[in-house]
């Protein structure tokens, strides 16, 4: 997947949560056209310290917008608003 994608989906392998939140993002971007790219924490020092256990982790344009669960509702809501 490209870099240019608005969606970031920190996880780790065998993260049960994390399955779940790929298949929610898959739902999401179906209906938006978006697209997200995944990145591991095994490995990467300053991932596993910044996000350690509340993974997995939702990045919208950067910036946190939940970890653990994806509220699909609120998520399809902030990438449909039209920024300020």
């Amino acid at each position: 997947m490209s870099s240019d994608a608005r969606l970031t989906l920190i996880t780790r392998p065998g993260c049960h949560l994390c399955e779940d939140a790929k298949a929610a993002l898959d739902r999401v971007v179906a209906v938006t056209g978006d697209r997200w790219i995944e990145k591991d924490v095994t490995g990467d020092l300053e991932l596993e310290r910044d996000y350690g256990d509340r993974l997995p982790v939702v990045l919208l344009d950067g910036k946190e917008h939940g970890y653990w669960r994806v509220e699909e509702e609120r998520l399809l809501r902030d990438l449909t608003t039209p920024q300020l």
